[in-house]
């Protein structure tokens, strides 16, 4: 993701939890001049979340988001 007046190179890496047509969930951001990348152990620990996540009903995402663990943030268009 590139920040403002930018290449893409000078920007940020986002962390998705990503199931086909179903859902998506942003789980981490951070720029490139900061972090070249997350260690092997974050990429495990991301891999595990994304089979829990992944897997919730949408009563249990409902749940979580009332709850204010996770935050929903509205698709327009």
């Amino acid at each position: 993701m590139a920040r403002p007046g930018q290449s893409r190179s000078g920007g940020y890496r986002t962390l998705l939890l990503y199931r086909q047509r179903h859902r998506a969930f942003f789980v981490y951001g951070f720029a490139k001049n900061q972090q070249a990348s997350i260690s092997h152990e974050e990429e495990a620990a991301f891999k595990k979340a994304a089979r829990y996540v992944l897997e919730l009903t949408d009563e249990q995402l409902s749940a979580l988001i009332l709850s204010g663990q996770f935050s929903e943030v509205e698709h327009n268009g």
